[in-house]
C-alpha cells in the first residue's frame, strides 16, 4: 500500500477560504464541495453545497446539507465560530482489495480541516473531502479526553421535489424493496443507501455513510419532520428488542463515521468504490487465507436442509462437480440426523475437497429467534472457545445471523467478531443484518453481507415472484454498490413461491451481483440439467474482479454491466419490463486495441426456460445484438484468442 499526503498550493484547489465560505474542489475539478454561512456571520448555521462541473457548465448537487452536532453537555450547531481552514491536503493512497468490485483501489482527493469554536470555547472541526467521485465529511471532537453522549446529529440534506429518487423504508435488516418516487410526500425513515437524480437529470448521487466504528451507531434517513429534508437519525429504541441505548456514547478524542455522497453519473456510482477508500487499512497482515469463492447453499430449496446428512453430502457433491470451493452448513447442522452428525458431514465435505462454512444465530437478548444453535457468538469466550473448535473440524468461516439493530452496542459487536475470527483465520458473512460500512478494507476477512432482499424471499410469501424483475435492476445502482451483496442469486428452479425471471436472466445475476462468497443458491438439479454452455458458465464465473464497467442501465428498467477478471472478462444484462422484449446493441469499446477475443455469448431462448448459445470473435470495434425477452437477461465472457 502506498499512501501520501501532500501539501498543495491554496490556488490550484480552493477558490476561497474564509469566515463566510470555503470551497474545495476534487483532483480533477468536476466536483465542488462549498462550506457557507446562511447569514454570512458567525450567528448564522453552516452548510454543505455540492456542485459539478462539466465541460465549463456548473450544476447543483445538493443545494444544501445542514451541519452540526448536540452533545449532552454542549450544542456544536447554532453560533459557531469559524477559527481557521487548514491548509490542502492531497490524499493519495492505492490500495489492493482481495475482494469487490476492482482489485486496484485509490483513495484520492483533496482535503481541508475546519476548524470551529462554540460560544462555550468548545472546539470542533469539519474534515471536508472532495473525490473525483463524490465527497466524504466527517465532525471531529479534538480534546484529548472525555465521554459524552450524543444527543442529536443535524445533518440533513436537503433534497428538491422533482428531485427523482429511489429509496427503501428503514428496516433493521434492510430487506426491503426500493421505491421511486419523484418528491418527499411519503414521509417515514429510510435505509442507507439512497440514490437520487437532481431535477436538471444531469447528475446522480448515492448517499452513505462509511468507517462507522465502536465509538457510534449506525444511522439512516429520516424525513417525517420536513419532507425536503434528509436528517440523519439514531437508531429506534425498540430495536434488537429494546436492548442497548439509541443515543451513543462518544470518548474523546472522536471522529464521527464519514457521510458519504457518490456523484456523476450512473456509471460513477455503479463503479465507485468510495464507502471503501474512506476507511483504515487492513488490520490483518497475512491475508493469503482469505479466498473468495462460489458456495452451495442448501437452505433455499429446503428451509430445513442442513438437519440432514443425505443433504448436506449432496450439496458438497455439487460445490464438487461445479468446482466450487465452499458449501454452507445453514441453520440446525446440531440437529443433524438422517444418517450421519456433524462430525461426519464435514468428514464427507473434506473428502471431496470441498471447505465447510457455518451458520450460527447471534444469540442473546436482542433477538427473539430461537434457532440453533445460539449464543456461541455471543461473548469473546464464547466465540474463542467456538472459533477453537471449528479450526480443529476444518471449517474455514462463519455466517452470523439476526443481529436486529444498529445501536452502538451492536456495532461493538460485529466488530469484535471481526477481530475474533481473523485471529483463527475465519472468513465471515454477516446476515440479518446492517448494510456494509467499507468495513471490508479494514477487515477483508468479512466476505460478504446479506442486508437485501434477496432470493430467500421466494421463501416468504408471493410478491418477490412479481417484485423481483425491477428490484434486481435497481440493486446494482444503490444497494451493491456500497459493499458485497449476497443476494444467494442464480436459481432456475422454484422454491416456496415461484419466479419469473427467464433462465437468462438468472444467469446474468452471477455477474450483475458482487460478493466475496457467492452462494448459488438453487438445488443440485437445478443446475445439473443446465445445457453445457450455462453450466460451464457457472463453474468459471469468478466472484472476485479486477475492474467493473456500467455498460448501460436505469434503475428499475434495465442494466447491463461487464467485470475484469486477469485478461477475461464476463457480462451480464437484464430486463425488468414486464410486458415488453428489448434488442440492446452490445458494444465491446471498452476491451484494449488490437486484441481479439472469443466471445460465448448466453441469451434467451424462445421461451422464458431456454437458452441461446452463440460463439463469436470480436474486437474493440466489434458489437453484437441482444434479444432480451420479457424480465429477462444474458450473459457473456471474453477471453483474448493467442
Amino acid at each position: 500500500m502506498r499512501k501520501t499526503f501532500i501539501v498543495l498550493p491554496l490556488l490550484s484547489i480552493v477558490l476561497s477560504l474564509s469566515a463566510q465560505k470555503t470551497t474545495v474542489l476534487s483532483p480533477n475539478r468536476k466536483i465542488i464541495v462549498e462550506l457557507f454561512n446562511t447569514q454570512g456571520t458567525e450567528k448564522g448555521e453552516w452548510f454543505l453545497k455540492v456542485k459539478s462541473s462539466d465541460e465549463g457548465k456548473t450544476s447543483e448537487v445538493i443545494p444544501q446539507i445542514a451541519l452540526g452536532l448536540n452533545r449532552s453537555d454542549q450544542d456544536f450547531s447554532k453560533e459557531l465560530k469559524f477559527l481557521k481552514a487548514g491548509k490542502i491536503l492531497l490524499i493519495n493512497e492505492e490500495y489492493t482489495a482481495i475482494h469487490g468490485k476492482r482489485s486496484q483501489c485509490s483513495n484520492s482527493a483533496n482535503e481541508v480541516v475546519v476548524a470551529f469554536e462554540n460560544p462555550l470555547n468548545a472546539k470542533m472541526n469539519l474534515i471536508l473531502r472532495a473525490y473525483n467521485d463524490g465527497v466524504a465529511f466527517r465532525y471531529e471532537f479534538p480534546e484529548k479526553s472525555g465521554s459524552f453522549v450524543m444527543k442529536d446529529e443535524l445533518t440533513a440534506y436537503s433534497i428538491p421535489d422533482s428531485t427523482k429518487r429511489w429509496l427503501q423504508k428503514f428496516n433493521p435488516a434492510n430487506e426491503g424493496i426500493y421505491t421511486f418516487m419523484k418528491d418527499g410526500e411519503v414521509q417515514q425513515d429510510w435505509a442507507y443507501p439512497a440514490l437520487f437524480n437532481t431535477p436538471e437529470k444531469d447528475s446522480w448521487y448515492l448517499i452513505h455513510e462509511a468507517d462507522l466504528d465502536r465509538n457510534y451507531c449506525g444511522t439512516k434517513l429520516s424525513n417525517v419532520s420536513d419532507k425536503t429534508k434528509y436528517k440523519l437519525i439514531f437508531p429506534d429504541q425498540w430495536n434488537g428488542r429494546g436492548k442497548g441505548e439509541s443515543l451513543p456514547t462518544i470518548s474523546l478524542p472522536w471522529k464521527s463515521p464519514w457521510r458519504v455522497i457518490i456523484a456523476g453519473s450512473l456509471a460513477d456510482i455503479v463503479e465507485s468504490t468510495l464507502v471503501d477508500d474512506v476507511c483504515p487499512p487492513s488490520v490483518i497482515s497475512q491475508t493469503g487465507w482469505i479466498k473468495p469463492g462460489v458456495a452451495s447453499w442448501n437452505y433455499w430449496s429446503d428451509n430445513h436442509g442442513t438437519r440432514s446428512y443425505k443433504t448436506v453430502c449432496a450439496f458438497a457433491d455439487l460445490a464438487a462437480g461445479m468446482g466450487w470451493p465452499y458449501t454452507l452448513l445453514d441453520w440446525e447442522w446440531d440437529s443433524m440426523g438422517d444418517g450421519g452428525k456433524l462430525e461426519d458431514a464435514l468428514t464427507y465435505i473434506h473428502s471431496k475437497g470441498i471447505k465447510p462454512l457455518m451458520w450460527y444465530n447471534s444469540g442473546g437478548d436482542h433477538t427473539w429467534v430461537g434457532s440453533t444453535p445460539k449464543d456461541r457468538m455471543l461473548t469473546h469466550e464464547n466465540r474463542i472457545e467456538e472459533f477453537t473448535k471449528l479450526k480443529k473440524l476444518g471449517v474455514v468461516g462463519v455466517k452470523i445471523d439476526f443481529f436486529e439493530s444498529e445501536k452502538q452496542d451492536m456495532i461493538k459487536y460485529y466488530l469484535d467478531i471481526l477481530d475474533d475470527a481473523a485471529k483463527f483465520e475465519m472468513l465471515v458473512y454477516f446476515h440479518g443484518c446492517l448494510v456494509p460500512r467499507g468495513w471490508a478494507r479494514t477487515y477483508p476477512n468479512l466476505m460478504t453481507y446479506e442486508g437485501v432482499r434477496g432470493a430467500e424471499w421466494y421463501n416468504n410469501g408471493p410478491e418477490f415472484t412479481t417484485t423481483a424483475p425491477e428490484h434486481n435492476t435497481i440493486l446494482p445502482f444503490t444497494r451493491n454498490v456500497v459493499g458485497a451483496m449476497d443476494y444467494t442469486p442464480v436459481t432456475f428452479t422454484n422454491s416456496q413461491f415461484p419466479h419469473i425471471t427467464t433462465y437468462g436472466h438468472e444467469l446474468a445475476l452471477s455477474v450483475l451481483f458482487e460478493s466475496g462468497v457467492q452462494h448459488f443458491a438453487d438445488r443440485p438439479e437445478g443446475y445439473y440439467t443446465l445445457p453445457d454452455a450455462a453450466k460451464t458458465f457457472l463453474k468459471n464465473v469468478p466472484n472476485s474482479w479486477d475492474n467493473t464497467k456500467l455498460l448501460e442501465g436505469y434503475p428499475g428498467k434495465d442494466i447491463i454491466i461487464a467485470r475484469q477478471k486477469d485478461n477475461e472478462w464476463y457480462i451480464g444484462g437484464i430486463n425488468a419490463d414486464n410486458m415488453m422484449e428489448k434488442r440492446k446493441k452490445l458494444s465491446f469499446n471498452f476491451l484494449p486495441e488490437g486484441v481479439k477475443y472469443k466471445l460465448i455469448l448466453i441469451t434467451d431462448g424462445k421461451h422464458d426456460k431456454e437458452f441461446y448459445t452463440q460463439y463469436l470473435v470480436v474486437n474493440k470495434t466489434s458489437s453484437v445484438d441482444v434479444k432480451l425477452l420479457r424480465r429477462g437477461g444474458f450473459a457473456a465472457c471474453l477471453s483474448p484468442m493467442n
